[in-house]
């Protein structure tokens, strides 16, 4: 080993390699406006999926850089990575975006090491950076006091918020946004003087979306602010409402979304001043929902390494239908699921290993138009082995032993997904009144729409495969047999050449791989008549294979077909 070890020259390469970094994705992130005006609607999914992408990309560009500048025996003797993470901290202890650079070099190391090495001398398990300031001043947004006059503070907003297109029609817009603030807000709000509107001072972009977030403030109370602005091509920039509902405004951050573009100067800023409007909202979940991913993810990880070391809880196996190519379990007082992959599936599933992690995987890049929950994936999670029911392990070790291994006191998960708990349909079903039976079902029936606009066909729609969220959305969860829409060929069952052939136990004309007869949807997805024809009553085009045909063909012209992520009139898929 050389006589001194160049602690302080790989921390900072592994620093240099994070700027380089966070320079792409501010690029990325800072064409969401221009990509709005100029209505590049393809454009935007693919700056999306490129975005998403970055991260490994520099991981492991810097890792080859490390491999290239230093022999193995200096690079990978991890008794001095302590040194490292002390010139590290030096480094960093003087920036506002510390806490993402902590991640970053968790992400080196972990890229070199095996993950029995890890250990929080050598990279940050635990965060060495200050407690997210709560309380600190937010520089960047912009404060309206209406005293009195709140068409005219509106008015403000939007001259200060004017894009390069013309708004299409201001005095109608704002004609509706007073309606609906005096509908939405107790009467005493918009009388108040001291009220204010506070908006952060960047707008925010996902999909054909534009956003102003902030909140509404007197002197005792607040309400969240999100107002929603569409860019109709050929006709300008419309302000589509305004929204002032706490749980609307979580669904519009929510963990089933793609990630927002914004400009951020400092991340941990922001995400503070969505925690004020959205006390309810986990920080993780607010880093993933701007883009910062692997930052949500450090969030949880210690969140749930908290959790475990806090409470009594334990593994269990999740509630519903047990998975023919998943395994799932759950820990009881901790909003999450965890899903590992099978040894052997079920014979009727014809797919592999290596397809289950791809179609886990194009989930993250994809749009998920609210009807797919975002999932984190993990290498090598190991728990306390007192943290099991017996039941729960033994099922784990018995499906998947190649996956879950215990190890002394301690169970090692090699290979696993996070995703957030939800209450399966099927089962949500069972014990809902008919008026929640009629919602969900209806709920099902848009979430299979929207993804199919997203041009994603879930493939296996049995209920069991969607869950409720606390909002009471539906929402699909089980990955394995998804594609794209564009992929199926959906066809009508052929007219019977003899009366025979109804009788028959083979059908009488040919089916391919992709194949997909939307007739027999109804006996595979209900086998309770009454929910059967209610779905009918709801849904019944979705039996119909040129109803499937008319969108792969909207979806092959290249037109991008809206799904709002917030309640208009009646929620809907242009």
């Amino acid at each position: 080993m050389p006589q001194q070890w160049p602690a302080s020259a790989i921390a900072t390469l592994i620093l240099d390699g994070f700027d380089d970094y966070r320079e792409q994705f501010r690029q990325i992130t800072n064409g969401g406006r221009v990509r709005f005006e100029q209505a590049q609607w393809q454009e935007i999914q693919r700056a999306a999926a490129a975005r998403i992408a970055l991260y490994e990309e520099f991981v492991s560009a810097v890792s080859q850089r490390l491999h290239k500048a230093y022999p193995p025996e200096v690079l990978l003797d991890v008794m001095q990575w302590p040194l490292v993470k002390s010139a590290y901290i030096t480094l960093i202890d003087v920036r506002c975006d510390d806490e993402l650079a902590e991640t970053w070099f968790n992400s080196i190391f972990c890229g070199l090491f095996s993950h029995d090495q890890i250990n929080d001398g050598c990279m940050f398990i635990h965060t060495t950076r200050p407690a997210l300031r709560a309380n600190a001043p937010l520089p960047l947004t912009r404060v309206y006091r209406p005293e009195g006059n709140i068409e005219q503070a509106l008015r403000q907003i939007f001259e200060d918020y004017r894009f390069e297109v013309a708004y299409e029609n201001v005095e109608r817009d704002l004609a509706r946004l007073l309606k609906q603030m005096r509908e939405n807000l107790p009467d005493w709000v918009c009388k108040d003087p001291q009220l204010s509107i506070e908006l952060f001072s960047s707008r925010l972009y996902r999909n054909k979306g534009a956003y102003l977030v902030g909140r509404i403030n007197t002197r005792d109370e607040q309400w969240p602010l999100v107002i929603p602005l569409l860019h109709r091509e050929g006709q300008g920039i419309q302000i589509d409402t305004l929204i002032t509902d706490e749980a609307e405004v979580s669904i519009i951050f929510s963990f089933t979304r793609s990630y927002f573009m914004v400009r951020v100067g400092y991340p941990a800023e922001f995400v503070g001043f969505l925690r004020r409007i959205l006390p309810g909202k986990h920080v993780a979940e607010l880093y993933t929902s701007i883009g910062f991913y692997k930052q949500g993810k450090s969030e949880f990880y210690r969140a749930l390494i908290n959790h475990l070391a806090s409470t009594d809880d334990k593994f269990v196996m999740a509630p519903g239908v047990r998975g023919m190519v998943m395994s799932v379990f759950t820990l009881t007082g901790f909003n999450t699921v965890f899903k590992i992959i099978k040894d052997r599936f079920a014979p009727s599933k014809n797919v592999s290993r290596a397809t289950v992690i791809e179609k886990y995987r194009l989930v993250k890049n994809v749009d998920r138009v609210g009807r797919m929950a975002d999932t984190q994936e993990f290498a090598d999670f190991r728990f306390p082995l007192s943290k099991f029911e017996p039941q729960c392990l033994a099922e784990l070790l018995e499906v998947a032993p190649s996956t879950v291994v215990v190890e002394g006191d301690s169970v090692l998960i090699r290979h696993c997904w996070t995703e957030r708990r939800m209450t399966p349909l099927n089962l949500y079903v069972e014990h809902a009144s008919e008026a929640q039976v009629r919602e969900a079902l209806d709920d099902y029936g848009l979430a299979i729409k929207q993804l199919a606009a997203a041009n994603i066909f879930p493939g296996d729609m049995l209920l069991k495969n969607f869950g409720v969220t606390r909002h009471g959305r539906v929402v699909f969860y089980d990955y394995d047999e998804i594609c794209f829409l564009t992929e199926v060929n959906f066809r009508h069952i052929p007219p019977p050449r003899y009366p025979e052939d109804e009788m028959a136990s083979e059908p009488w004309y040919s089916v391919a791989p992709m194949d997909v007869f939307p007739e027999e949807f109804p006996p595979f997805l209900f086998a309770d008549i009454k929910q059967r024809r209610l779905f009918s009553q709801l849904h019944g085009e979705l039996y119909d294979a040129d109803y499937w045909k008319s969108l792969q063909d909207t979806i092959r012209a290249g037109r991008v077909i809206d799904v709002f992520p917030y309640r208009r009139k009646a929620e809907q898929v242009e």
